[in-house]
């Protein structure tokens, strides 16, 4: 039986993907950073475990608690919305922070293990605004990106020890707590210069009418990435996800 280690699971995309590798009969590793177990269906084969992905010790501390494990889902993350010339250097550390180093470490604390096996697969779930441009989240999108960048390198030196590497790329998902925690670190929205802009993404936002992704989405794009070796590097998740990647190619 194979295990899963998922970081984020406490709601969203890794709550899905919890749910969906459940299901499906695996061990499930779930992690957050407040550890819950009533989000998920009771299993014997389900372990909810305490991670800061920005905590060094606290990886440690997972990963040798999760003992040995066949794929790893880098999903945490959150998102932050500012005009460039607005955004705190702060906001843009703590997305980074999350974001890009929080992935980085914890594949760093987990590869060891693959490599000596010669097996193993890690999925980084980024973002599809990394495909096209889009304003007021250029830290936001650079933060995946360079996951995006990090994880293609890493599966060229990865590949002769048997480990596979992929990127799921969801789109708008208004279904989800990310718009709220994006909200939560909105900065220079009141700015007169960028108000129109701001009301125009806004009202991009808030079309509900345009194709959007959903949880489980990305779920099901997680399981091809972890269990279909003939899978693309770049997978999308959601139907606007998928158009974007297509617009991109």
């Amino acid at each position: 039986m194979d295990t899963v280690l998922i970081t984020g699971c406490s709601s969203g995309f890794g709550l899905e993907t919890a749910r969906h590798f459940l299901a499906r009969g695996w061990r499930v590793v779930a992690t957050m950073r407040t550890p819950r177990t009533d989000l998920l269906p009771a299993s014997d084969r389900l372990r909810v475990l305490a991670l800061d992905v920005t905590d060094p010790e606290s990886i440690r501390q997972a990963v040798a608690a999760a003992g040995p494990i066949d794929v790893l889902v880098n999903n945490a993350g959150f998102g932050a919305a500012s005009p460039a010339e607005l955004v705190p250097i702060a906001t843009v550390r703590e997305v980074f922070e999350t974001n890009t180093i929080g992935t980085i470490a914890l594949t760093q604390a987990v590869l060891p293990q693959f490599r000596q096996r010669k097996a193993g697969v890690v999925v980084n779930v980024t973002s599809s605004v990394t495909l096209k441009a889009l304003p007021l989240i250029g830290a936001y999108r650079a933060s995946k990106a360079a996951v995006n960048a990090f994880t293609e390198s890493m599966a060229l030196e990865l590949e002769p020890f048997g480990v596979r590497v992929r990127l799921v790329l969801p789109g708008r998902a208004p279904d989800t707590r990310f718009g709220d925690n994006a909200r939560a670190r909105m900065h220079g929205f009141e700015h007169e210069a960028y108000a129109d802009l701001v009301k125009s993404v806004l009202a991009m936002l808030g079309d509900l009418s345009a194709p959007v992704t959903h949880a489980q989405d990305v779920a099901e794009a997680v399981w091809r990435a972890a269990t279909d070796p003939s899978s693309p590097m770049r997978i999308p998740a959601g139907v606007d996800a998928e158009a974007w990647a297509a617009e991109a190619r």
